[in-house]
């Protein structure tokens, strides 16, 4: 059974930093393609950024770019989300996803963490 477990979310300022982290345990880890989503209050889950099985390759949505770094550490089983210049609009919960490769769609992940909650006050 394939469990990811997100950490690192918390109350910061507007213009602050964090760091997610979401470890994978029970499968191949080295083998998936992982996302991060997040999905604010009455709107839909939406995706962040992806990152190839082998960290080479990574993609992000416009509203992120410049500003997030996804990475990976497979040895760790465990994918980072770094997020500088945060704004309050990006208050929501933060989900990491595994799946079979890099997708911007909720539909291309298989597995799903329970998500951390990011709030960013003005």
């Amino acid at each position: 059974q394939v469990q990811l477990v997100e950490s690192g979310g918390g109350l910061v300022q507007a213009g602050d930093s964090l760091r997610l982290s979401c470890t994978v345990s029970g499968g191949m880890f080295s083998s998936y393609g992982m996302g991060w989503f997040r999905q604010a209050p009455r709107k839909e889950r939406e995706f962040v950024a992806t990152i190839s099985w082998s960290g080479s390759r990574t993609y992000y949505s416009d509203s992120v770019k410049g500003r997030f770094t996804i990475s990976r550490d497979n040895a760790k089983n465990t994918v980072y989300l770094q997020m500088n210049s945060l704004k309050p609009e990006e208050t929501a919960v933060y989900y990491c996803a595994a799946g079979s490769g890099t997708s911007y769609s909720v539909s291309g992940y298989n597995y799903w963490g329970q998500g951390t909650q990011v709030t960013v006050s003005s």
